[in-house]
């Protein structure tokens, strides 16, 4: 199993920042690791579908974003240290949300790290 574990989450002020990361350690059944997975960063905010906020390739080559945090969030990763990070500046109230790290495949997920960004 391929097991993620964000972290990074908390509380800020709008216009603060915040780093999410998410670890990964293991292989699948089929014996895939973290590295031959195009990963991606998710949110669900109270009330809402859970979307996806950016996404990278395995290579990290090819990187895309929702428009609502384009120019705000970068998303990147280190496959030798398993590592996919978020980086969120210029926060805003509508990124709070729970937000999650998982192959783009949506078979892998992490248990979320809360953000709230206050107004």
């Amino acid at each position: 199993q391929l097991r993620l574990v964000e972290s990074g989450g908390g509380s800020v002020q709008t216009g603060g920042s915040l780093n999410l990361s998410c670890e990964a350690s293991g292989r699948t059944i089929e014996g895939r690791t973290f590295s031959d997975y195009s990963m991606g960063w998710f949110r669900q905010a109270p009330g809402k579908a859970r979307e996806l906020v950016a996404g990278i390739s395995w290579s990290g080559g090819s990187i895309h974003y929702v428009d609502s945090v384009k120019g705000r969030f970068t998303i990147s990763r280190d496959n030798a240290k398993n590592t996919m990070y978020l980086q969120m500046n210029n926060l805003k109230p509508e990124d709070t949300a729970v937000y999650y790290c998982a192959d783009m495949e949506r078979a892998n997920w992490g248990q979320g790290t809360q953000v709230t960004v206050a107004s």
